[in-house]
């Protein structure tokens, strides 16, 4: 099957140096791991082989003009193979790239290099990016978030705890004044912060300038309300970039404090524009992960989510949603917290992260908030609590909108839920075994609370994860 890779009399890839277990990977390369699935017949290192070649310096065939430059210093390298526990048609591929084939500071040029043509390459049947190490004169030519974590504590003088969100639902459909409504409803019954969902942009029932006028409105009345700094994620995704900064520099004179963009769906050259526009002008970004289930979930081939959250860090949002484990959405626990850290950690030590296969030193780049969104109610609070710990945003959109008083009723609940278990955790309780009875003893207090366990005590998303983690 190798020779079928090559035009007759042509070296495998793994005999021009593509292929060297011998390879100590110097301190300016990216580093990759792959799980490589070869088709039947097509030996483990020559397939990996092919992956660095193909992603870097080679093509099909030698051409002549290789002869024109050092081709040593542009090649690709696997340095390590690793066999995958359960899986003896696949295996993981460590891969070195020089620091030369990547321009600074681009994600869009190093995704068409590493996670480029490769992926359609006939030889392998499936192909996965699991994990990738920026060195540091690389990572230092990245913004990184905004503001980051502690900014955004400071922007809202809130600390000692997660922060609360929520979605207004339902997502489509409602006038600009009653999203209005519900926001305010939402932000004076307790909530940090409410938000847009992925697809409301600028449609017919709700123009966008409607819709930030009607948000800040709300944000501003609940503010002077409750007292406390509040914040809708204004949705600034958008058709152009022209637009996209229309938007945002809309909701800046409006007064808001955060935005919010689908980071994947618009690109990441767009991005790392608005990034770019957010540390400028003081605006906190919110980085919703639409369309990341469509390149992560499959568990042989894509890019795992780990990859893309990575690259939301380096690029630069405050915010990034990381699934919840516990909701209606896929998550992997062990994965989900290890991201957790990565996101947040100043270092990330791969031994204590399970899934990451290389340490990453941040360097002076800023944590940045988890988020997690979707499907979750007051009962899942204590576990998110052990699961995220305080730097997160706890976002209940049904759970806040869905109960049966309201959302500001909803708000109120999750608000003493919360409140309820951070106090308990600090007093040494054991969140996962009495969680039930910490929230049980909140309620008393709380007709709220009482009410929105009584509505969601059966609600549950008990389904088999499909993308476990695998480690070598």
């Amino acid at each position: 099957m190798t020779e079928r890779l090559y035009d007759a009399g042509v070296k495998p890839y793994s005999e021009w140096g593509y292929y060297n277990p011998n390879y100590i990977p110097g301190a300016n390369e990216v580093l990759a791991a792959f799980r490589i699935t070869p088709q039947a017949g097509v030996p483990w290192k020559e397939a990996a082989a092919a992956v660095a070649a193909e992603s870097s310096f080679a093509t099909w065939t030698k051409v002549w003009s290789d002869y024109l430059v050092d081709a040593d210093r542009y090649k690709a390298k696997v340095y390590e193979i690793k066999e995958i526990p359960g899986r003896p048609d696949q295996f993981f591929a460590y891969i070195a790239y020089p620091l030369d084939l990547f321009e600074e500071g681009s994600v869009p040029n190093l995704m068409s290099s590493i996670v480029g043509n490769v992926f359609g390459f006939k030889p392998l049947r499936f192909l996965r990016l699991e994990d990738l190490y920026y060195p540091p004169a690389y990572l230092k030519t990245f913004q990184g978030p905004p503001h980051g974590i502690q900014v955004e504590r400071d922007k809202l003088n809130k600390y000692g705890r997660p922060l609360l969100g929520g979605t207004m639902k339902p997502k489509l459909g409602l006038s600009a004044k009653n999203y209005g409504r519900l926001i305010y409803e939402a932000l004076a019954g307790g909530l940090d912060f409410t938000k847009d969902d992925e697809n409301i942009t600028s449609q017919t029932f709700m123009r966008w300038q409607h819709r930030f006028e009607a948000a800040m409105e709300a944000v501003h009345k609940a503010e002077q309300e409750t007292g406390e700094r509040k914040g809708h994620y204004l949705n600034v995704t958008a058709h152009t970039m022209e637009e996209i900064y229309k938007r945002a520099e809309f909701a800046k004179e409006l007064g808001t404090r955060i935005i919010m963009v689908d980071y994947l769906i618009i690109g990441f050259a767009a991005f790392t524009s608005l990034a770019h526009w957010c540390r400028e002008n003081g605006i906190l970004l919110h980085a919703h992960r639409a369309f990341h289930s469509v390149i992560d979930r499959n568990p042989d081939h894509g890019i795992h989510w780990r990859v893309l959250a990575k690259w939301c860090r380096i690029v630069g949002a405050d915010h990034v949603h990381n699934g919840t484990v516990v909701g209606k959405l896929e998550a992997d626990r062990a994965s989900t917290i290890a991201i957790n850290h990565m996101l947040r950690d100043p270092y990330l030590r791969a031994a204590e992260a399970p899934g990451f296969h290389f340490d990453q030193d941040w360097l002076s780049m800023p944590g940045m908030f988890p988020v997690a969104s979707g499907g979750i109610h007051v009962w899942h609070m204590p576990e998110l609590v052990h699961i995220f710990g305080d730097d997160v945003v706890l976002q209940f959109g049904g759970g806040t909108v869905g109960h049966p008083w309201g959302s500001r009723a909803g708000a109120t609940a999750n608000r003493v839920a919360l409140e309820a278990v951070i106090k308990a955790r600090n007093e040494g309780r054991d969140l996962l075994r009495e969680g039930r009875d910490i929230l049980l003893e909140a309620a008393r207090r709380s007709p709220e609370l009482q009410a929105a366990l009584e509505t969601w005590k059966e609600i549950k998303f008990d389904y088999e994860t499909v993308d476990k983690l695998v480690t070598a």
